[in-house]
């Protein structure tokens, strides 16, 4: 198994997290086949990250921690109410189903 292959090669806490993780790390396949795609990274985040990222070196230095946050909001609050905040990650109704199946 892998985790074995891991303590082969000394690396022992890779195998133990693999070992007691391994549920977390397969609940992927828990999901519809048509979200895979999606939810195998997290690029709508990284995305967000590097617009709010963008927007503070404009700025350079603040004068308080509370002005970064202000800034900070207020782009997630333009996010939020645009279109590209507005578009749909995921077909909800596909895990809705699901869920109904489970519950059968």
């Amino acid at each position: 198994s892998v985790a074995k292959k891991l303590e082969l090669m000394k690396l022992g806490k890779a195998a133990k997290l693999l070992s007691e993780g391994i549920q977390e790390t397969l609940s992927y396949y828990d999901f519809p086949e048509e979200h895979h795609r999606r939810i195998r990274t997290n690029n709508p985040l990284e995305r967000i990250m590097r617009e709010i990222r963008r927007r503070t070196r404009v700025v350079g230095a603040f004068p308080d921690g509370n002005s970064a946050l202000m800034l900070v909001a207020a782009r997630l609050r333009h996010i939020a109410g645009s279109k590209w905040g507005l578009r749909q990650y995921l077909k909800m109704d596909r895990l809705e189903d699901q869920a109904r199946e489970l519950a059968a």
